[in-house]
């Protein structure tokens, strides 16, 4: 059989949820995290009460809206590209048109987009999203609107998301807003604002009606989903001032994460991100006992040397880092780790980059997003420290990354030949229709010939081979989960 490349870049299915009697037209588009892919599936939900319905004709749109990201110069490069099409569409086929920027670039960039280039009707930072009904009757009358105010208090838990370019199995549900951490390199905190969890209840709502409709899997996101802790409503960092029954009765990750999985012992769970400084034993221990959480982690590091995490202000060494993945590994040996990695950060040298090299090696991740540091306006890092490596040494010290992490990959890959694995069925593989594609719990790619089965089947699978990315099989039934 033909080897199955690169699985993982399958494009998304095109399943919308539309409200009958609806007119208008929303065409929105997603870019950057998975939270913003959520946020404009609560950007969805608002505007269907004002008579949008979702579509994927350009052409057709009444308003067009593009969620942003600002983490990378590339990211918002791309943005500005979309935007060019966008009114370029609207110039050539549909004047009416009105086009809007979501998200952590609307943040950032809102009076240069408005004022200085004139290139959007609205710019709604990602609080406000609320405030769309008023900011759309701003426009619809002529008039430019904007709402960039960061909220202390909004977590969108009483909207409840139309799901967008949904498979109907696999679904998102944020359960924290904003980061404290303040990472120099890293803009989310001036963009998203200060932390704040969602009410543990209105989760459980949202988990118990998406198994109601039929959906298998779902990811529990924040930016640092391993510091949510709910104790009435109010900022992470108000904790201190709680009453003493606030406290007591508080809700932490490890807390809600076994209440999820408890809450229905057939849906699978994932969650996205953990900060390594937050990540405790508690959290562990509530993966190792529960069979539905999923046996995968996704713990960015971004660098293996300890001065370039400092001046990072990552609040974790090398060596804490070292500990945290045996503690995992002690408890929970299958599990599989992924990486978010930085090359190139400002004063790094070539010691500090085979620091990151030797933790790779130490590691051996599963897989990783790895990136060439770019700097971002309005950091610590841009205002604090010069950009001064050269671009070509931060591009060969960014393959050499990459190409460790493959020899990775494909080892970690290899380790799944000869067994039977659990994989729930997700969709029509990219690269043939005559196969299904999946994932098992640690969150690898399984294809495999259709058979009788259909998406959303929780199907044992044989793993007979693979690439560096993808592992290829045979159904031997289905799992018990089914």
């Amino acid at each position: 059989m033909e080897k199955i490349i690169d699985e993982n870049k399958q494009g998304e299915s095109l399943i919308l949820e539309q409200k009958e009697g609806n007119k208008r037209k929303l065409f929105i588009e997603s870019y950057g995290c998975q939270m913003n892919f959520s946020d404009s599936e609560i950007v969805a939900s608002i505007l269907a009460d004002q008579g949008f319905n979702t579509t994927q004709n350009l052409e057709d749109a009444d308003l067009v809206l593009v969620n942003t990201c600002s983490i990378r110069d590339k990211a918002e490069q791309t943005v500005r590209k979309r935007l060019e099409k966008y009114n370029a569409v609207k110039q050539q086929h549909n004047p009416h048109m009105k086009v809007g920027v979501l998200g952590c670039m609307a943040e950032r960039l809102k009076s240069k987009f408005l004022e200085e280039e004139k290139i959007v009707d609205l710019v709604v930072g990602p609080d406000a999203y609320k405030d769309l009904p008023n900011l759309l009757a701003e426009v619809d009358e002529g008039r430019e609107a904007i709402n960039v105010i960061l909220s202390k208090e909004e977590t969108y838990g009483d909207v409840s998301p139309v799901r967008l370019n949904t498979n109907g199995v696999t679904a998102f549900v944020s359960i924290t807003r904003g980061c404290d951490n303040m990472c120099t390199f890293c803009v989310v905190p001036f963009t998203r604002g200060r932390e704040r969890s969602r009410d543990p209840q209105s989760i459980i709502e949202e988990v118990n009606d998406l198994w109601n409709r039929g959906y298998k899997e779902i990811t529990l996101l924040g930016q640092n989903v391993d510091s949510y802790l709910w104790y009435g409503g109010g900022l992470k960092k108000d904790f201190d001032k709680a009453s003493d029954l606030q406290k007591a009765t508080a809700v932490n990750f490890a807390q809600l994460l076994a209440m999820c999985a408890e809450a229905q012992p057939k849906m699978r769970f994932r969650f996205s991100t953990s900060n390594p400084q937050d990540f405790t034993m508690d959290v562990i221990k509530t993966m190792a006992e529960h069979k539905n959480i999923c046996n995968y982690i996704h713990l960015p590091v971004q660098s293996g040397s300890n001065r370039i995490l400092k001046a990072m202000n990552r609040l974790h060494t090398r060596e804490e880092y070292i500990e945290l993945i045996d503690n995992i590994k002690g408890l929970i040996p299958d599990c599989a780790i992924s990486q978010d990695m930085i090359a190139g950060f400002p004063t790094e040298t070539e010691e500090d980059h085979q620091d990151t090299l030797s933790l790779m090696e130490y590691v051996k991740y599963d897989f990783g997003f790895m990136f060439a540091y770019s700097e971002r306006p309005g950091t610590l890092a841009e205002r604090k420290l010069e950009d001064d490596i050269p671009f070509d040494v931060k591009k060969r010290r960014l393959n050499e990354i990459i190409a460790l992490q493959q020899k990775h990959s494909l080892l970690r890959t290899k380790a799944h030949v000869g067994k039977i694995e659990e994989v729930l069925i997700e969709k029509a593989s990219k690269r043939s229709d005559a196969h299904w594609s999946g994932r098992n719990t640690q969150n690898t790619v399984v294809v495999f010939p259709k058979g009788n089965y259909k998406v959303g089947d929780f199907v044992n699978v044989k793993i007979t081979d693979c690439t560096s990315a993808t592992l290829i099989g045979e159904a031997v039934g289905y799992s018990e989960n089914n």
